[in-house]
């Protein structure tokens, strides 16, 4: 699954380093804290891995 904006792409970044002891857990903010605890390394990969071009900065709430 894709992320749908540069946003939740750069939180999925923060949370996958984080979930691999880059980066400590205390350091995560917003939306990048939720998402170590209830992502897997697959979920997270998925999410980082979506290119930006094309994608707004923040997706529009429904």
């Amino acid at each position: 699954m894709p992320a749908k904006s540069a946003a939740q792409q750069k939180a999925a970044g923060a949370a996958l380093s984080a979930k691999r002891g880059d980066t400590p857990k205390s350091e995560l903010k917003g939306a990048s804290k939720s998402m170590v605890e209830s992502m897997t390394e697959k979920q997270l990969e998925d999410f980082a891995h979506t290119k930006r071009k094309g994608n707004p900065e923040h997706a529009a709430k429904k």
